[in-house]
């Protein structure tokens, strides 16, 4: 459980958060020193930018509501990652207005950079440029930037369809539901294939038979 803080980006998961109240604090920070990655590698980022980024690491260390997009990896530094959580487009949409102006020099932020100072650096013949420049539209931005952790939703938010970023947690954890959605969707699916296979297997059975 997350104690109440006004400043805190991460609240609104904390009567039911996978992250400690230490961890909701180290990522209000930059650069925190659960990744030691520094948000302006370009220069200061726009406040209304770096929110955002608050807000995608509150949601990947507290949320309980991702468990259908985790997908588990064989890298040194985590074992599990979410793939292409679908994001409300609104959502999106935002993130891309608050950051176009803002500066980076990379367009895929989960690899290729420079740690030898111990925090990201942009790699060699890197050049800083707009957001815009290197994500041209919202979708190129949420998708794009953690190697599809996200994916832009054709469903808007408060739909039941799409995972939202920011919620008031007095009217309840809208993800809750969407979480439920896709995790009876996926269930539903698994055991489609299942019985696809089981048919399968029987078709030579099947097969012999009829020519018995």
């Amino acid at each position: 459980v997350l104690p109440a803080a006004k400043e805190a980006q991460c609240t609104p998961w904390r009567k039911n958060a996978c992250c400690s109240h230490n961890t909701s604090q180290e990522l209000h920070k930059d650069p925190s020193l659960l990744y030691n990655f520094n948000l302006d590698h370009c220069g200061k980022i726009e406040p209304a930018c770096k929110r955002h980024f608050i807000q995608d690491n509150c949601l990947y260390e507290c949320s309980p509501n991702l468990g259908p997009w985790i997908q588990e990896v064989n890298q040194s530094w985590r074992k599990e990652r979410f793939l292409d959580v679908p994001l409300c487009k609104e959502d999106c949409q935002q993130w891309w207005e608050d950051c176009r102006t803002s500066y980076t020099c990379k367009s895929n932020w989960h690899k290729g950079w420079d740690w030898s100072s111990g925090s990201n650096k942009c790699p060699a013949g890197a050049t800083c440029r707009t957001f815009e420049t290197y994500f041209p539209t919202p979708a190129a931005l949420c998708e794009g930037i953690w190697s599809h952790s996200y994916k832009l939703s054709n469903y808007s938010r408060g739909s039941g369809r799409c995972i939202q970023m920011w919620f008031d947690p007095a009217q309840g954890n809208p993800n809750e539901e969407v979480a439920r959605f896709y995790a009876l969707a996926m269930s539903a699916g698994a055991m489609s294939h299942g019985i696809g296979l089981l048919l399968l297997s029987l078709l030579p059975m099947l097969h012999l038979w009829l020519l018995s």
